[in-house]
């Protein structure tokens, strides 16, 4: 599969992604939606790429001028290509933590302006990640958590803590996505 930056200083560069069937690089469509309805937050933002996978999401918010982008990939075959992917577009390879994802989240209590979820499908993942929404900055300014899933995975309305709310959702294929907002 053949997956692009978007847009910013890496736009156009390909992307190697792993050759399994259990991956999913968010297409671009998708990718180009989301950061259409993120328009000038990425800019200067904190972003945690959780799965990161090729890492399309996380370069995205770095080619578009995000300050400091964290990938979490657990798969070693996957970090392997993910690494050659961020030294195509000079992201520090300190960058690229090999855990896996809830022991991140529990071990690491940064504050992120952004993160992005796109977990395995149909492995209870949605539910399993609602610490993702502390993982957000605690400041006053607006945090973003985005969500992929499959349709029965979808974070239904009482799932979502308190002072968080649904911004944007759509769906391509098989894959649901879902923007939260927390302003």
């Amino acid at each position: 599969m053949t997956v692009r930056i978007i847009a910013g200083r890496h736009r156009g560069r390909r992307l190697l992604t792993p050759a399994d069937s259990g991956v999913r690089p968010t297409p671009g469509v998708v990718r180009e939606r989301l950061f259409n309805w993120l328009g000038g937050v990425v800019a200067g933002a904190r972003v945690l790429d959780l799965f990161a996978g090729s890492g399309a999401l996380g370069l995205e918010a770095w080619s578009r001028g995000a300050r400091e982008v964290v990938f979490i990939e657990k798969n070693p075959r996957h970090r392997v290509l993910l690494l050659q992917n961020l030294k195509a577009c000079e992201v520090p390879e300190s960058q690229l933590a090999g855990k896996d994802a809830l022991h991140y989240l529990q071990q690491n209590a940064p504050s992120f302006d952004i993160v992005f979820a796109d977990p395995p499908f149909d492995q209870d993942w949605p539910q399993r990640l609602a610490s993702c929404f502390a993982a957000c900055a605690t400041s006053e300014k607006p945090c973003w958590l985005y969500l992929e899933s499959s349709a029965a995975e979808q974070w239904q309305a009482a799932d979502i803590p308190a002072g968080w709310q649904t911004y944007r959702h759509g769906h391509c294929g098989d894959a649901f996505y879902t923007l939260f907002s927390k302003q």
